[in-house]
């Protein structure tokens, strides 16, 4: 069994194929298929987070508006690139966002990814410190993010407060007990997946890694996974670690399929540079009859591995195909692999 949800980048353009031409539908279509995504049994309404694009970018108001309407589902990010983010502050929008849904926040947050302009996250008032790398500013502000999820005071309230204060230091609100147990960790590397370990958030593995090894993608995949639960049980945490991958995967029902993405079919994994510095190996996209994607996704090691499969979306053809094409994987593919 596992846990399956999808996972939009949440694109928008004029493009006249588009079910998405603005920033307005896709919101609104993202709420939508959250909703429908529940009612069809699916366990995670993931997004990604991208700063500078015509892509979503404020994931807190999208994730309380899900939490609103829908009432089991997980929502999630994948990710939130903290190179852009003000910690605390960060930790009262979660906090708020995660009491809305009823404690349903499961917020995947990394270091960042490749970005549209230069170092973005300067025009947004940051800046590493002196000596310290982008990634390390990352890393750094991530962990200050855990430490004051955990709801313990630190600030020395005013004597002469506009309200009355409680005895002693204050701390952040809105407070959401056990979000702290729900932050996840995106790791290109694998040692980036240890140090997730080593601070107690989960895993999530994407569709592209640092390639360390020049094996194929879902065994590299597949090893960072088994260094990370190493880690996670050296740690000694009292509580189950997670892990998620994403994957393209397309069953082939009719002719429309075909028409998108047959193309996929007999894909393989590609290798690319995404940073100047950085080769990566990019997972291959999965398209078929369902009983071929049985037998070829039976054999993906990193799959094996994770609890939770986050299926990658093409949000701009609109919420109706979008439930199409989850539905054909939880029906026609999930049982014959046990994931059902």
């Amino acid at each position: 069994m596992k846990k399956i949800g999808f996972l939009s980048f949440g694109h928008w353009s004029g493009h006249p194929a588009y079910k998405t031409r603005t920033a307005s539908d896709t919101l609104l279509q993202s709420i939508d298929l959250a909703v429908a995504a529940e009612e069809l049994g699916l366990d995670g309404a993931y997004f990604r987070v991208h700063h500078f694009a015509a892509q979503l970018a404020s994931p807190f108001p999208l994730l309380s508006a899900i939490g609103a309407k829908t009432s089991k589902i997980e929502i999630g990010t994948g990710v939130i690139d903290m190179r852009y983010e003000n910690p605390l502050y960060m930790v009262e929008d979660a906090g708020a966002a995660d009491l809305i849904s009823r404690g349903r926040l499961q917020l995947g947050i990394s270091r960042g990814s490749p970005e549209q302009v230069i170092d973005g996250w300067r025009y947004f008032g940051y800046e590493p410190a002196k000596g310290e790398t982008d990634a390390e500013m990352g890393r750094r502000k991530a962990l200050e993010f855990l430490d004051k999820l955990k709801g313990v005071g630190f600030a020395q309230p005013n004597p002469y407060p506009m309200f009355p204060n409680p005895p002693g230091l204050l701390r952040l609100e809105p407070h959401s007990e056990g979000l702290r147990e729900r932050i996840w960790w995106g790791a290109a590397s694998n040692a980036t997946a240890v140090w997730a370990a080593e601070n107690g958030m989960h895993l999530q593995s994407s569709t592209l890694k640092f390639d360390e090894s020049g094996k194929p993608f879902h065994i590299q995949q597949a090893e960072q996974i088994r260094l990370y639960k190493e880690a996670w049980k050296k740690a000694g945490h009292q509580r189950e670690a997670r892990v998620s991958v994403s994957r393209s995967i397309f069953a082939l029902m009719n002719d429309q399929d075909r028409v998108y993405f047959g193309r996929d079919v007999n894909g393989v994994d590609k290798i690319g540079m995404i940073e100047a510095d950085k080769r990566a190996i990019f997972g291959k996209s999965y398209a078929g009859e369902p009983d071929q994607l049985i037998k070829e996704l039976a054999r993906d090691e990193a799959i094996q591995e994770a609890d939770t499969l986050l299926l990658t979306i093409p949000n701009t053809l609109g919420v109706d195909y979008n439930v199409h094409v989850l539905s054909s994987i939880l029906e026609h593919v999930a049982p014959g692999l046990g994931w059902r």
